[in-house]
Order: structure tokens, then sequence, then C-alpha cells
């Protein structure tokens, strides 16, 4: 029988809470990690652009995961 590996539909970036564990903030984005801002929802903007504002202070570095379809 052969198992098939997820297929993957793209990158999002990812901030960690570092208060509350398994809080976090993810965003779609390239292999790099970039973001397109312009695609995000005004709320979806706001949020990335506090979460990287936050980093260190509310947020951990930000992590690129591959996103593997459901």
């Amino acid at each position: 029988m052969q198992t098939r590996n997820p297929v993957l539909a793209g990158y999002e970036v990812r901030f960690q809470s570092l208060f509350h564990e398994g809080r976090a903030l993810s965003f779609p984005c390239d292999p790099r990690g970039h973001v397109d801002m312009d695609a995000l929802t005004p709320q979806a903007r706001g949020n990335y652009l506090f979460a990287r504002a936050m980093v260190g202070r509310e947020y951990a570095a930000p992590a690129v995961l591959a996103c593997p379809v459901h």
C-alpha cells in the first residue's frame, strides 16, 4: 500500500505568542516569508503589522511554515 505525501498549498508566516501557549498569528506568505499586504483584509493587515511590531515583546520571531492541503 502506498502512502500519499501531503501536497503543499503554500506557506504561512507564524508569530507565536511568548506568553500564551497555543496562541499565534499566521499569515499567507511566499517561501521566503514575504507577505502580500495588499491581499490581506484590513483587519488581517492590522494584525500583521501589530505582530511584527511586537516581536520580542509579545510574539517570538516569525517562522515560515509549509502548509499541507487537508
